[in-house]
């Protein structure tokens, strides 16, 4: 006896549309076997709007959600921060300073913080195509200078140093620890107050010695930093911002 044959279930889409008014909304699709209802979230840092589904829940389901929800999927686009490229003209902060890019010619030179008019500014010189990725290389330098003096300060406190530092552009977190002892830090620490980067160096180091958020890992990252109170405040009034820019 032959079975009848049955075609494998089509793989889901990346994405599905819908429109409002004028426009079509892109929603992000993501499969969970632990859902068990559909959900829609939008992100504040990047406008990505995603949809995580059940897994059993049919595409056309998702749509007909989707479809139900334009109205609130608009509003909330509507809130994100608008974004700015790194670019000839754009401000943006290094080191919590409002900076404008200056794009000086295409004579190749190394990109550098400095004063024009008495005003701060990013000076690029390179073909213009290129602006954007020195300045993001640039900020890239200043970042991983200013984590490794932070880094070697609370080591020496600690008397424990970390076996690796790397810098992502992470959005879920602006720094992380492994139980191996390796650091991970977000790019644009850099463009917050010095106090929010060594802050967040600080809480990284104290996973060393205890990983979690114990009170043991609280009274350490008091002892070791003076400013936990005024850098997460300010990561909570003006973190999300700082995802504007790239």
């Amino acid at each position: 006896m032959r079975l009848p044959f049955r075609r494998p279930p089509a793989p889901d889409p990346d994405h599905i549309e819908i429109q409002h008014e004028d426009a079509a909304l892109r929603i992000a699709l993501r499969r969970r076997a632990s859902a068990r209802r559909l959900t829609l979230r939008v992100s504040h840092a990047t406008g990505e709007v995603v949809m995580t589904l059940p897994a059993r829940t049919a595409i056309a389901t998702a749509q007909k959600f989707a479809a139900s929800h334009r109205d609130w999927i608009a509003l909330r686009l509507a809130k994100v921060p608008e974004r700015v490229a790194l670019e000839a003209g754009a401000m943006l902060p290094l080191r919590g300073v409002p900076h404008r890019i200056v794009h000086r010619g295409t004579r190749s030179a190394a990109t550098a913080a400095v004063l024009i008019e008495d005003e701060p500014a990013i000076a690029v010189s390179c073909e213009a195509p290129h602006v954007g990725r020195r300045v993001r290389d640039f900020l890239d330098r200043e970042v991983r200078k200013d984590l490794n003096v932070a880094v070697a300060a609370y080591a020496a406190a600690l008397g424990q140093a970390p076996r690796r530092l790397t810098v992502r552009d992470t959005r879920s977190r602006w720094g992380s620890c492994t139980a191996a002892g390796d650091l991970n830090f977000s790019w644009r620490l850099i463009l917050a107050p010095p106090v929010v980067l060594d802050y967040l160096v600080a809480h990284e180091m104290a996973h060393l010695r205890e990983m979690n958020h114990s009170s043991r890992f609280w009274a350490l990252l008091n002892d070791l930093c003076p400013h936990v109170e005024e850098a997460e405040a300010w990561l909570k009034r003006h973190g999300t911002a700082l995802h504007r820019y790239g």
